[in-house]
């Protein structure tokens, strides 16, 4: 009676040419690749037992696709076994390209004539963030965006944001009026009575140094608040 072997995974050099990751990617493009394979061309190599292909899926299932994988630091990517912290800090970068491209206006900068044009905006840099981030979209007389500093990054619950971090942005950037954003990571964006006592604290601060803060919008799971639409403020 002889005793089965388990089976080794293939290699990526031991794949058919095309179907390695790289080959594919350079012979069709890469929207022709899955998330798996194109985390795998970040990885570049696998270990003895496993694939960069299998790592890189092991990787997705364990945090449950890339939208869990937006939220890793690179500690966390690293605690899959065989992708160390060099290879996590690759693959965390690159997650940060992407939402930063999310981002970018196309040709001129973007006009906030909404709170749902704030909402669309941000949404794809925050919706999946675990800890909160407290943003301003600072504004010209015309409402286009001048820049988007991040003013403070609080914990899971709250942030703290002091009103000279905001507005020391703001001058510097000659801004004539803020948006304020920043998102829950429950995916909730339903505001605690802390969100309105710092946003009415801010809008008098504003209104001191005549720089307007049009609104709050708080980011949750693929749904926003805005504070001037609920009439808050």
């Amino acid at each position: 009676m002889t005793t089965m072997e388990a089976v080794k995974p293939l290699t990526i050099k031991e794949l058919p040419v095309d179907e390695r990751p790289r080959e594919k990617m350079l012979a069709n493009g890469a929207h022709h690749l899955s998330n798996a394979e194109l985390i795998a061309i970040l990885l570049r190599t696998g270990t003895p037992q496993e694939s960069a292909l299998r790592l890189a899926e092991q990787l997705l299932y364990k945090y449950r696709g890339l939208s869990g994988l937006s939220a890793l630091s690179p500690q966390e990517i690293s605690q899959i076994k065989g992708i160390g912290i060099a290879k996590a800090v690759t693959v965390a970068a690159a997650v940060e390209l992407g939402k930063r491209i999310s981002i970018l206006p196309m040709g001129d900068r973007p006009v906030i004539r909404s709170p749902q044009d704030a909402a669309d905006l941000m949404m794809p840099r925050l919706r999946y963030e675990n800890k909160e981030h407290f943003i301003a979209l600072l504004l010209s007389t015309k409402n286009h965006v001048l820049a988007i500093p991040t003013i403070s990054l609080g914990s899971l619950n709250a942030s703290v944001v002091h009103p000279r971090e905001l507005f020391r942005a703001a001058i510097n950037h000659s801004a004539a009026s803020v948006i304020l954003v920043h998102n829950h990571p429950s995916g909730d964006p339903s505001p605690s009575q802390e969100d309105v006592t710092l946003t009415k604290r801010l809008i008098e601060a504003g209104r001191i140094l005549d720089i307007s803060v049009l609104d709050h919008v708080i980011i949750g799971d693929g749904r926003y608040i805005s504070f001037k639409e609920k009439g808050i403020i």
